[in-house]
């Protein structure tokens, strides 16, 4: 009998999510979301700036934080 080709677990780094947050920032800045969205879109933005701020190591959360601050 074949075996069964190993499929890989896919993984979400803190990359990831920091690039979904300045996604979900760019796209605010643009305009693309209608303003009965905006509360969904913010929750979901709060919670993700709240879980990488908690796991991100304290240095590199304030270099984001600068680099978010001098983008705006």
């Amino acid at each position: 009998m074949a075996e069964e080709p190993q499929v890989e677990t896919p993984q979400i780094t803190l990359v990831d999510l920091q690039n979904a947050l300045r996604i979900i920032d760019v796209s605010a800045e643009r305009g693309a979301f209608k303003g009965g969205e905006l509360t969904s879109v913010g929750t979901i933005r709060d919670k993700l700036a709240l879980f990488l701020e908690a796991s991100l190591p304290k240095e590199e959360a304030k270099t984001e934080e600068a680099t978010k601050a001098s983008a705006s």
